[in-house]
C-alpha cells in the first residue's frame, strides 16, 4: 500500500510537538521518544514541522526546522510498518519552495501548506503558489483558523485548488462549520475521489468522522484526522478513528464526541483565544513523563490562568480517554 492509498484508507496523523529542554533547546533524546510513543500507539503517520511543532522552528537563528525532521525520519525509517509522511510547509513562495525540496530530499510524502504568510494575496496569487509547489512535492491543503494564523479561504478557492493534480488530501481546520462545508462541497464538485479529506476540526473530531456530506449528488467522508490533539492520548485516538469509521452517529458516539471536545478546550485553551494551546499539550505529556517541561521557543508561551485547572478537571471526567497506562508501561523502552 503506497501512501496515497493509506491517507485514502484513513489514517491517524498526530501533529508532533517540539520538545525543549530547561535552556530552551532542542532534547533529541525526548524528541525521538515522542515519534516512538505515536509509533507504538498505531499512527499511520506523522505530520512535522507544523503548528504544533513551533512554526519559529523556521527561524535561521533558531535552526531546528532541519534537524527536526530529520530525527522524526530516522524514527520513521526504523518503524514496522510503513507510515505517511508529512512535513509542514510555510511562508511566501520563496520560502515554501525551498521548504518543499527539503522535504522531498529527506523523503517526505507530502507537504502540508500553510497559507498563513499570504494574508494579503488575492486568490489569483494563493493559487498560483500552491501550483508551485506542488510541482515539487504532493500537497495536502490546510485550512487553518485565522485565530492561530490562518485566513479565511472561500468556496471559489477550494474549487480552483482541488483541480490541482498533485493534492492528494485537505486537513480541514477552520473549526467553523460553514467553512467544512466550502471545502467538501468544493472537492465534490471538482470530481477528485482522489482527495482524501481529513479532520483538524479538533472542536468536532467524532462529529466530522459521522457525517456524510453529500452535494450535487455525490456523497463524501471524512476519513482520516491530522490534528495536534491527537499528539496527546495517541492510543485513544487511534482506537477512536476506529471506532467511528463508516460508523453512524449513535447517541453513545454524539456524547464521546462531546467529552473529546471537552478535553479539547482544556487541552487548547479555547477560553483564552487558544494562546496555551501548545503548552496545554506539553502538559500532558510532561504529566506521563514524556516531556520534562512545558517549555515552548516563545519563554511567553506558556500555560493560561485557570488551564491547569482546567486539565486537572477533563483527565478526571473522562479516564476512558487518556492512554496513562499504556505510556507508563512503554515509557522506559522508548527512552533507550
Amino acid at each position: 500500500m503506497n501512501f496515497r492509498q493509506q491517507l485514502q484508507h484513513g489514517i491517524a496523523i498526530p501533529a508532533h510537538p517540539l520538545v525543549l529542554d530547561a535552556q530552551r533547546k532542542l532534547d533529541e533524546r525526548r524528541q525521538r521518544v515522542l515519534s516512538r510513543y505515536y509509533i507504538a500507539a498505531g499512527v499511520g503517520g506523522l505530520a512535522v514541522g507544523v503548528h504544533t511543532t513551533q512554526f519559529a522552528i523556521r527561524d535561521p537563528k533558531v535552526g531546528l526546522f532541519r534537524p527536526v525532521l530529520e530525527l522524526a525520519k530516522e524514527e520513521m525509517d526504523r518503524a514496522a510498518t510503513p507510515l505517511v509522511r508529512i512535513g509542514g510547509i510555510c511562508g511566501v513562495t520563496n520560502q515554501a519552495l525551498a521548504e518543499a525540496k527539503l522535504l522531498h530530499e529527506l523523503g517526505y510524502h507530502a507537504g502540508l501548506l500553510s497559507l498563513g504568510a499570504m494574508r494579503d494575496a488575492t486568490e489569483d496569487e494563493m493559487i498560483a503558489h500552491c501550483r508551485a509547489v506542488a510541482e515539487i512535492i504532493p500537497i495536502v491543503g490546510f485550512y487553518l483558523q485565522p485565530s492561530v494564523g490562518g485566513r479565511v479561504l472561500r468556496h471559489s478557492f477550494w474549487r480552483r485548488f482541488a483541480e490541482i493534480e498533485n493534492v492528494v488530501a485537505i486537513k480541514i481546520a477552520p473549526f467553523n462549520r460553514y467553512q467544512t462545508i466550502d471545502v467538501v462541497r468544493a472537492v465534490i464538485e471538482a470530481g477528485r475521489d482522489d482527495i482524501t479529506l481529513y479532520t483538524g476540526n479538533d472542536d468536532s473530531i467524532v462529529a466530522d468522522f459521522l457525517t456524510p456530506f453529500r452535494f450535487a449528488g455525490k456523497e463524501r467522508r471524512i476519513v482520516g484526522g491530522l490534528l495536534g490533539h491527537w499528539s496527546v492520548w495517541t492510543q485513544r485516538a487511534v482506537e477512536l478513528l476506529e471506532q467511528c469509521r463508516n460508523a453512524d452517529a449513535t447517541p453513545d458516539l454524539l456524547r464521546l464526541g462531546i467529552e473529546v471536545t471537552d478535553s479539547n478546550a482544556a487541552f487548547f485553551d479555547s477560553a483564552n483565544g487558544f494562546r496555551g494551546c501548545i503548552a496545554g499539550l506539553h502538559e500532558i505529556l510532561r504529566r506521563q513523563g514524556l516531556l520534562e517541561g512545558i517549555w515552548c521557543l516563545d519563554e511567553h508561551e506558556t500555560l493560561s490562568p485557570g488551564q491547569l485547572e482546567e486539565i486537572d478537571r477533563v483527565h478526571a471526567a473522562y479516564p476512558h480517554l487518556n492512554d496513562d497506562d499504556f505510556v507508563a508501561a512503554h515509557r522506559d523502552e522508548w527512552m533507550r
